[in-house]
């Protein structure tokens, strides 16, 4: 339980279903040694999920999962930057904190399911594989950010809104008078608190904001930049240069510590390689296979030529070209609504682990 409607409303529903429901909170890490002011679990978060579980009549607890957090997350986000690209530390939060430590600790007290309030839905076939669907309402649909899951975790998973849309949620919340109903949704980058991105850079890996060339294709040097972790594949705004075309990022070169930029025709992409590969089933793509890629969590999806290369990598060609195609950002793949697997994107072949 977040403080938020969706988890109170889950919570909610659950108990309507015959549930015996504990509500948990997490405590996680933050920059600057405030962890209050993590914006996933600030006090009036807490105070706000402990007035809800008070209101269903359910115990609510409160676990410190500060050190996982950081070993899990932060440390895999200054490692990514360090590495010239984008990290997604939401989609590794939810597979190694919330249904990695967070389910450990649920099922150690006795727990049968851990259930959340994310908008994705699961089913279990005839052969007792569970797989992964889409939500109901596409527009809140978080099927991207668990994509990381496990048959075993997704086993022992609940997820009562999936086949709702958020106004119907907010209707619940405000029929079973809970104080949640008009709470907005929670940010990304949790952990910076008060801090922005850049300052964060700026008082734990201050050796990322070395200054560096910005350079056209052609090799020019039309500015100076502040530290490449300030950037990503697609930035528009904040370059800091003057041209007659808006210019965006197209590439950032770590070993030249070069940051190179060009007008809008030249962005984009229409091929990719993907890592690291996560299959919901546990059984690698064996074959040549259209699917549906997302590249982002908000992006829609696009339909491509997914090519197995091995049980950890994949080639993807598509006819779409791809403006802010981004190394270090997740691949989803979709057959249908079914989330078939995951992978780190990379513009070259990745080596395998």
């Amino acid at each position: 339980m977040s403080g938020g409607v969706d988890s109170s409303v889950a919570a909610a529903l659950l108990l309507d279903q015959g549930y015996d429901v504990t509500g948990i909170m997490l405590r996680l890490w933050t920059a600057g040694g405030d962890d209050s002011r993590n914006r996933c679990c600030t006090p009036e978060a807490q105070a706000m999920a402990n007035r809800v579980a008070y209101q269903l009549g359910i115990p609510f607890y409160v676990v410190d999962a500060r050190k996982p957090f950081h070993d899990h997350v932060v440390n895999y986000y200054l490692t990514t930057l360090k590495n010239g690209e984008t990290p997604n530390p939401c989609w590794i939060c939810n597979q190694d904190v919330r249904w990695g430590f967070l389910m450990e600790t649920a099922m150690d007290m006795g727990a049968d399911y851990m259930a959340t309030g994310h908008y994705v839905r699961k089913v279990i076939n005839e052969t007792g594989e569970v797989r992964l669907l889409a939500a109901v309402d596409a527009k809140k649909d978080q099927s991207y950010i668990l994509s990381g899951l496990t048959q075993a975790q997704l086993q022992h998973s609940l997820f009562p809104l999936g086949g709702y849309h958020k106004p119907e949620i907010r209707q619940i919340a405000a029929q079973k008078n809970l104080p949640v109903a008009d709470r907005p949704d929670s940010q990304d980058l949790c952990f910076l608190g008060d801090m922005t991105q850049a300052h964060f850079i700026h008082e734990v890996v201050p050796t990322l904001e070395n200054p560096g060339p910005i350079l056209l294709k052609n090799g020019e040097q039309i500015g100076t930049h502040a530290g490449l972790a300030n950037y990503t594949i697609g930035q528009r705004k904040g370059l800091g240069i003057a041209a007659p075309k808006p210019m965006y990022v197209l590439d950032k070169d770590t070993d030249r510590n070069v940051l190179v930029v060009g007008t809008v025709e030249e962005l984009g992409m229409s091929h990719f390689f993907a890592g690291n590969m996560h299959w919901i089933s546990g059984r690698p793509l064996a074959v040549i296979s259209k699917l549906k890629v997302k590249i982002r969590y908000k992006a829609e999806p696009v339909d491509a030529t997914v090519t197995p290369l091995d049980v950890q990598r994949v080639e993807v060609t598509s006819e779409h070209s791809w403006r802010d195609l981004t190394p270090g950002q997740i691949a989803v793949f979709y057959d249908g609504e079914v989330v078939i697997g995951s992978g780190v994107i990379s513009i070259s072949p990745p080596k395998t682990v």
